[in-house]
This record gives structure tokens, sequence and C-alpha cells, in this order.
């Protein structure tokens, strides 16, 4: 038997504009406010949700510069790191404070556009119904019309034929025979009139 076949995966549905606002918000100010310290969580998440490879690489090369701002500063012993190391480092950490914020929100903006716009959804077959894109075949049972179902039987008998009752002979026959006497009888009479009528003259 042909069923209907599994239905389609659901595709992802977006998040909502506000939460995609204040996910922006959050992430680009978690960079930039942590100077560059944190700039690498931002870049991770926009992996997570893309999973593209390009996206990897971005988080690692963010993680790389963090780690290469550290290595500058550790080398400068004063407090505002005022040595061309430690200003080097401070200017590697910024900037790649400012890298991670805008490529996360680009990497974000262009993973939300390429989702679908949810739409309303289709309704589901009922079991008994035909499937989409599925002719069904006629029903093998299904009533014939009248005419087949009550073939003629070779062995019916046939109509019965309707004869004349006897009875109606009957009844004819005798008018005919009370109209023979009438005629008889008035035939003799007027005979016999003539015959007393002659004799009298």
């Amino acid at each position: 038997m042909h069923g209907h076949g599994y239905a389609p995966p659901p595709p992802p549905r977006r998040p909502a504009t506000a939460v995609l606002v204040l996910l922006r918000v959050f992430f680009v100010a978690l960079a930039l406010l942590s100077l560059g310290f944190l700039a690498w969580i931002p870049t991770l998440y926009a992996a997570i949700v893309t999973r593209r490879p390009r996206h990897w690489w971005a988080f690692a090369a963010s993680a790389v510069l963090l780690v290469v701002s550290f290595c500058f500063m550790a080398t400068d012993d004063t407090d505002d790191f005022s040595t061309p190391a430690g200003t080097t480092g401070m200017i590697i950490l910024l900037l790649n404070a400012c890298a991670c914020a805008g490529y996360f929100l680009y990497a974000d903006i262009t993973h939300h556009r390429r989702l679908p716009h949810p739409g309303p959804t289709p309704p589901m077959p009922l079991p008994g119904a035909p499937g989409y894109g599925h002719p069904q075949p006629g029903y093998p049972y299904a009533p014939a019309p009248a005419a087949a179902q009550t073939p003629a039987s070779p062995y019916q008998a046939p109509p019965p034929q309707h004869h004349p009752a006897p009875a109606r002979i009957d009844q004819v026959r005798a008018e005919l025979d009370e109209l023979s006497d009438y005629l008889r009888h008035h035939d003799g009479g007027s005979h016999d009139g003539r015959g007393h009528h002659q004799g009298g003259r």
C-alpha cells in the first residue's frame, strides 16, 4: 500500500525582532565595554548559531589576537601600559573588540535574512484524505450501478399473459341468445298479425 510518506521537517523559525535587537545590543556592548577582553564571545555565538566555517575562523582569529595582546601587555611593568609594548597590546585589544562587534553584527544580520519568514501552517491531511502529489486509486469495492447489480437471469419466468376472462365470453353469448329470441318472437308476431288481417277481408 502507498502511504502519504513522511512530512517534511518544518523550516527554522525566526526569533522575534525585539529578541534579535536585544541580543545584538548585548553582545556589542559586551565586546566594547569589556575593552576587548570578552570580544571573543560574540564571534563564538555567531559561529554556533550560523554553523559556518568562516565564522569559526573569525572566532579563532579573535582568540589569537586576544592572546597576542595579552603577551604585549604582560611585558609592560607600568600601571597605565605606557610602554610601547603595553600600548601595542592595548591597541590590538581595542581594535579586536571593534572588529568582533562589527563582524558579529554582519554575521547575525546576514544569517537571519536568509531564514524564511513565518507563515500560516498548512493544514495536515486527514488520515483518509488523499495525500498531496499522490493520486489515489479508485476504491476496488465501489458499489456498482443498479442495472449491473441485478443481471437478467436466464431461468427467470416470463411475465404472465392476460387472457380474456370466460365470464365475459359467456355474457356476450347470453346477450346474443336474447337478441336472437327477441328477433324470432318479433318476426313471428308480425306474421300472425298479417294473416288475421287478410282473413277479415
